[in-house]
């Protein structure tokens, strides 16, 4: 298993672990890091290395000049070799990474889709909301 895998693995669990803690996060107490992740408007991967302009847009946090940025990246890269080689693109640094580290992989098909999302929130986070 490669580091990139066993990153995924336990970026994954960490997502489950914080799924099934999901109400005591309603109730106001801090969330984890790994709450973030659940947050995402997208699910699946995406392939750095086969991905188009518009697929690369899909990602949170990249418009049309990051998407432009990374697509020149990897053609001077030749490829990318690890994906950790994201942060090279300007405007993308730890914080960022870490948001979309779960949506990419170096092979394989691009499966990201966008997330539709509810207006309305969950009961539990409405009954946590302090009166006025």
């Amino acid at each position: 298993m490669n580091l990139f895998n066993l990153r995924h693995v336990l970026t994954t669990l960490a997502l489950a672990l914080s799924l099934t803690h999901a109400p005591a996060f309603a109730q106001g107490s801090d969330a984890p890091a790994t709450a973030e992740l659940s947050a995402s408007p997208v699910q699946g991967v995406l392939n750095l290395n086969t991905a188009t302009e518009e697929e690369l847009m899909r990602l949170p946090s990249v418009g049309p000049s990051k998407a432009k940025a990374i697509l020149e990246l990897r053609a001077q890269l030749k490829g990318f070799k690890k994906v950790d080689d994201l942060m090279r693109v300007k405007g993308i640094g730890r914080k960022t990474f870490r948001k979309l580290m779960q949506h990419l992989k170096l092979e394989g098909a691009t499966t990201l889709v966008e997330v539709a999302r509810s207006s309305a929130r969950p009961a539990a986070a409405k009954a946590a909301k302090p009166a006025k």
